[in-house]
């Protein structure tokens, strides 16, 4: 009896922590990057690309760093144009980079597209479920000959380290625009299923997409695939 009370107590506790850690996260500076991730330290980790972007978060698992990085391309639709990214996502303990979670992405070979980039604004590092444990969402897209209206997009949500999301294709016409969603995406807490659709709503409000008709009753119905046939 008095190890099932211990054990009880232990997982109230826990319970308890995870509700009361509060994450916290931060944009670094272009000074801090080249501090804290010298040519030793890129050539080490692999980081080949170009660094874009990088968010210092801590939750109770420990510090984390999520490096957003791209790869420079020749273009004369913009002045700027990349052809791949990747996102490196590294606990980083003792002065050690544990890598936790890696994307990698690109502009489809022999196709209209010409860029891809990671959607900054839409990118959250928050504590979804209230498990003290952050559940970070990254947005990234690509542009064709019709910007953002032929381009993709894609949604990757990092519940517990492991990936689930949504996949659109924009287009033009309403029988070129198609939705994936991942079944995983449909398990996770409705929390964080309901911060992915936020986006969604954003992401159309702002001009960036347009999902196909009656797409918010298909996340309702958990639809992995919806088009506007």
């Amino acid at each position: 009896m008095n190890k099932l009370i211990i054990i009880l107590l232990l997982l109230i506790n826990n319970v308890a922590f995870g509700q009361d850690f509060k994450v916290i996260s931060k944009q670094l500076s272009e000074q801090e990057i080249n501090s804290l991730f010298t040519v030793n330290i890129k050539d080490q980790l692999q980081l080949d690309y170009v660094i874009h972007t990088v968010y210092q978060y801590k939750d109770k698992a420990g510090k984390h760093f999520i490096i957003l990085s791209k790869n420079l391309k020749q273009c004369q639709v913009q002045d700027t144009c990349f052809d791949a990214i990747k996102v490196h996502c590294f606990l980083y303990n003792n002065a050690v980079f544990d890598l936790e979670w890696k994307l990698n992405d690109f502009i489809i070979p022999d196709s209209q597209e010409y860029t891809i980039t990671h959607w900054t604004k839409y990118l959250k590092i928050e504590d979804y479920d209230n498990d003290g444990l952050a559940d970070p969402i990254i947005v990234y897209g690509t542009k064709a000959l019709n910007d953002f209206d032929d381009g993709r997009l894609k949604i990757l949500v990092y519940y517990k380290n492991k990936k689930s999301g949504v996949r659109h294709q924009n287009g033009i016409l309403d029988n070129e625009r198609n939705t994936q969603v991942d079944k995983q995406l449909y398990s996770l807490p409705v929390t964080i299923k309901n911060q992915v659709i936020v986006m969604m709503k954003n992401i159309v409000n702002n001009g960036h997409g347009i999902f196909p008709h009656g797409w918010q009753e298909a996340m309702k119905n958990n639809k992995l695939k919806f088009d506007e046939n």
